[in-house]
């Protein structure tokens, strides 16, 4: 216990006095719900509806691991009697948009507060797999479709949660790009060069900004094994190549075997009893004894998880229940999901809305009740519970939830003037005959989405036809999705105002009238590619048991649309605000073995916005994986008439390939474009840089945490 010693030398020293009967306690977890009547009721001392549990050992004060999910708060599980109603974020894909490390770790930091004040020191958090699939069910728990945003994004997410000592997960350890057949024969297969430029290396780059306690490795297999007993990613990628010091843990029923597991690196079987067996209990003991897991291996699974609960102060900070401050906290999410709604289009400036205006007609998607989230363990109950309740499923996967944050009636707060009525679409010719006496008809359009099952890639039901119908008779109408990722768009071309806000958060209500009416500016950018036809995709059939052979390799969204010509409907990067801005003066040049790049960004409109410049970049003579990569990016608030002057240096592996022979990055020599942009189509100035042939070793990272940024 004392504090002025390293986490490496104190679990050093807390390994050697155990025994291996509680060396192989820390090993074993449990669900911490009751799954039905006829189910083991989990362990004394678990925390009833929560995640996890992993006994502690009183006898040398090791506390237990109290387990929650997940990525936008503190969930509920299982039959509980009792939810836990807490502050949910938006969806990790909304948070992505906002293209801002900082929102991310305040609104990490605030669901880690309440994780602990609900009596919780491991959160399972964030994800960042990346969405090779779009019709993914988890996508809306993700960070989109590129490595350096969704590492970024996340690894801030995770740090976030970890500033209150406790400790944070990366997941699913890897490529977990669709929940059909996720844990039957469903397998990743992929280059490994190609992974590690594009899936892994958004772990690596999440694991270096957020430093998070544990991974958890996936359901699925990747390129045969089950990832959960993969030497390849969890020895030679994330043990041998990145010097990674937490334990691996598993998804819950992700475990396939004791062995196999053990010794490819899986540190903690989680879950039981999701597992066909309990494979780190009874026959774990027995293959330590026959020595098919040796005892040095044993050593070396509990000093790794002890290791991660020093090091982010499990045994010095105990866990205790506390009073959680909700009026600080709905002004967090509420913050995040106004920055990271994404203004898709505006002609005519139809937004924002004038408070003047005297009839408006909301339309659809329960607006009247509250805003749509995402289904599955990462479900968060909020106060107040759900406001429509009624909706199937009821169970497993769902709840479907609403959290009662009704756009109605911000939308009347914003506007009391004016007559605001409200036609729920069942009834498209009541829904048209309000829209045709209305000023402007704002409809909500909404897709439910969730673990273990994938979606469509459209709105639920009818609602396409409901969109296309108001605007046949409201050239003033405006569509706002509440989507778990993209959705293709018929109407869009008839539509002239269109923003999506995701699954806005407990406060998403508040936050989408607001941004209607201008009090605060639409400042997200698309964190992913919304396709104009399943044509588009480079799996067009998918998603489908079996294996999945990912033959695009690294070129994942917009680097896919990039590489065949294909125009999207809406581009990665992508987002309008209600001003406009200029980007100009684009200087590069190599410094430091990588690219350095400088630029102005200038408000030239009447009202303050949010730029996001982009920086893409790409061999003048091609040879990788697609034209062009993001390699960093500035986001600018400007007052009007504002110019800031910015510059970004590109992570250097941003600018190479990977050698899977010399495990190794290597940097071509040649000339290189440097590309100044709003989004991955809107390319504003290009200058070319000359680079020298550089290699980087696998463990490369750059000097600070914020130098990929």
């Amino acid at each position: 216990m004392n504090a002025t010693l390293s986490p490496d030398r104190r679990a050093e020293l807390l390994t050697a006095a155990m025994t291996d009967a509680e060396k192989q306690t820390l090993t074993f977890g449990y669900f911490a719900s009751t799954l039905g009547p006829d189910q083991p009721k989990p362990p004394e001392g678990s925390r009833a509806g929560s995640a996890g549990y992993v006994p502690g050992i009183p006898r040398l004060g090791i506390p237990p691991q109290w387990q929650t999910d997940a990525g936008v708060g503190v969930a509920t599980q299982g039959a509980a009697a009792v939810k836990r109603e807490r502050t949910a974020l938006p969806s990790g894909l909304a948070t992505a948009a906002t293209w801002d490390p900082d929102i991310a770790f305040e609104g990490g930091a605030m669901i880690g507060d309440e994780a602990r004040r609900s009596g919780f020191n491991v959160m399972l958090a964030g994800g960042v797999d990346l969405m090779r699939e779009p019709r993914n069910g988890r996508n809306f728990e993700y960070a989109g479709e590129d490595p350096l945003l969704a590492g970024r994004i996340v690894g801030a997410q995770i740090a976030g949660i970890q500033s209150n000592r406790i400790i944070a997960t990366v997941k699913h350890f890897a490529l977990n790009d669709q929940e059909t057949d996720r844990q039957g024969s469903g397998d990743s297969a992929i280059d490994r060069a190609a992974a590690r430029m594009s899936d892994l290396l958004a772990f690596q780059f999440a694991i270096e900004a957020g430093n998070p306690g544990a991974v958890m490795c996936a359901y699925n297999r990747v390129n045969g094994p089950w990832a959960c007993e993969s030497p390849w990613l969890l020895t030679d990628v994330l043990r041998r190549d990145w010097r990674y010091p937490g334990f691996v843990m598993s998804d819950w029923g992700a475990v396939h075997s004791t062995v196999a597991s053990a010794n490819a690196g899986l540190e903690q079987d989680s879950g039981a009893p999701f597992d066909d067996k309990p494979y780190f209990g009874p026959p774990l003991a027995a293959a330590i004894r026959e020595g098919a897991v040796t005892h040095a291996r044993l050593d070396q699974m509990a000093r790794r998880i002890v290791r991660s609960m020093f090091a982010h102060g499990l045994l010095d900070l105990p866990i205790s229940e506390q009073p959680i401050d909700y009026a600080a906290h709905a002004a967090v999410t509420r913050k995040d999901a106004e920055e990271g709604a994404v203004l898709l289009k505006n002609e005519g400036a139809l937004l924002p809305l004038a408070p003047a205006l005297r009839r408006i007609a909301v339309i659809g998607g329960h607006a009247d009740r509250g805003v749509l989230a995402g289904g599955g363990s990462s479900l968060v109950y909020p106060r107040g519970g759900n406001a429509v309740a009624d909706l199937k499923p009821t169970s497993w996967p769902g709840p479907v939830m609403y959290y009662p944050s009704a756009p109605l009636d911000a939308i009347r707060k914003q506007a009391p003037g004016a007559i605001v009525r409200f036609a729920d679409g069942t009834d498209v010719a009541a829904a048209t005959a309000l829209a045709r006496e209305s000023d402007v008809a704002i409809v909500f359009g909404t897709q439910w989405a969730g673990e273990s099952f994938d979606v469509p890639l459209m709105l639920d039901g009818d609602q396409d036809a409901l969109i296309a119908a108001v605007a046949a008779a409201n050239t003033r109408t405006v569509v706002v999705l509440e989507t778990g990722g993209p959705v293709l768009a018929p109407w869009a071309e008839r539509v002239p105002a269109v923003l999506e806000a995701w699954y806005p958060g407990t406060e998403g209500g508040e936050a989408i009238a607001r941004l209607l009416f201008g009090e605060t500016a639409p400042s997200g950018r698309l964190p992913a590619t919304f396709p104009r036809s399943l044509a588009q995709l480079p799996h067009p059939q998918a998603p489908h048991s079996g294996e999945t052979r990912y033959s695009e390799g690294g070129a994942v969204g917009y680097k896919w649309f990039d590489k065949t010509g294909a125009v999207p409907q809406f581009a990665f990067g992508h987002g309008l605000t209600y001003t406009r801005l200029a980007y100009r003066r684009l200087r590069a040049r190599a410094e430091g073995g990588t690219v350095r790049a400088d630029f102005q960004v200038t408000n030239t409109g009447s009202r303050a916005g949010v730029a996001v410049a982009q920086l893409y970049v790409g061999p003048v003579g091609g040879g990788w994986e697609a034209p062009k990569r993001l390699g960093g990016w500035r986001r600018l608030a400007l007052a009007p008439g504002a110019s800031s002057a910015a510059s970004v240096i590109i992570d250097p592996r941003l600018l190479a390939t990977w050698d899977e022979g010399l495990r190794q990055w290597r940097i071509a020599a040649g000339d290189y474009r440097v590309m100044l942009a709003d989004s991955a189509r809107d390319i504003r100035e290009t200058a070319t840089v000359r680079l020298s042939a550089r290699a980087l070793p696998a463990d490369w990272k750059p000097p600070t945490a914020h130098a990929l940024h």
